[in-house]
């Protein structure tokens, strides 16, 4: 009776190790090697987790044995590949984008609506649209390694991180729903929390991240939406004033 009860309790403890084993989000044996486990949310999807880890959505697919990519369920774990910490994804990627121009008027009575250009002297390197099988949520303003990178408007930084696509991004929420992301930057010149003024130095042009050279990647998001910024930037709100019939 002794051996018995040895040999159970060996056997429960192993059974118990096991089980915790399996439960574990790090776990070291797994055959999937290096990464972690992501928890979906409301809203979110294989692209917009993809994206924020830096992942494209059809290696998620793969790796997790997803059959329908759109078929996500709230608390599912999706393992990431090379991930090392969880992230906001519903905070650092947009719900989806429109190319069309906005309805709604741009300027407000506040005279803080407007966006003013986040480099003074700079090339617009590529645009808002399609790239390929992707989507280009932004504009890329090529300028000079440690070009300054001001805040296009007045709000607060919500996000000031690295992420493997964007590298160096910051992410400023203004009022009205709208916020801006400053990505590729070769170092954020601000914390999450800080306020900023229309024209603040919040970065350093870089080329940190995904990308083929010093370039700013902007964003202008409306409720989580992405726009195209060129709509929201001067040159383009004169043009269409002068457009406005009388």
């Amino acid at each position: 009776m002794g051996w018995w009860r040895r040999t159970r309790g060996v056997a429960l403890a192993v059974m118990m190790g096991v089980a915790a084993g399996c439960t574990a989000a790090h776990a070291p044996s797994s055959p999937r090697g290096a990464g972690i486990y992501h928890e979906v949310t409301s809203g979110e999807n294989l692209y917009r987790i993809g994206k924020a880890y830096g992942v494209s959505h059809n290696e998620l697919a793969r790796v997790n044995g997803i059959h329908d990519p759109n078929r996500l369920e709230i608390g599912q774990r999706i393992f990431v590949p090379g991930g090392k910490r969880t992230l906001p994804v519903s905070l650092i990627t947009p719900k989806n984008a429109i190319s069309a121009a906005p309805e709604e008027p741009i300027d407000e009575s506040d005279g803080n609506a407007v966006f003013i250009w986040p480099i003074a002297n700079g090339t617009l390197s590529s645009s808002f649209g399609p790239r390929g099988q992707s989507f280009h949520d932004g504009i890329d303003i090529a300028a000079p390694p440690g070009t300054r990178v001001s805040a296009a408007r007045e709000g607060v930084v919500i996000y000031s991180d690295t992420l493997r696509g964007y590298g160096n991004v910051v992410i400023v929420e203004h009022g009205g729903g709208y916020a801006t992301v400053y990505a590729h930057n070769d170092e954020n010149l601000v914390r999450t929390g800080d306020r900023v003024r229309q024209g603040d130095p919040i970065a350093r042009v870089g080329n940190s991240g995904r990308t083929s050279g010093p370039n700013l990647h902007f964003e202008v998001r409306k409720n989580n939406i992405a726009r195209n910024p060129i709509y929201f930037l001067p040159s383009q709100l004169a043009q269409r004033a002068k457009d406005k019939p009388t």
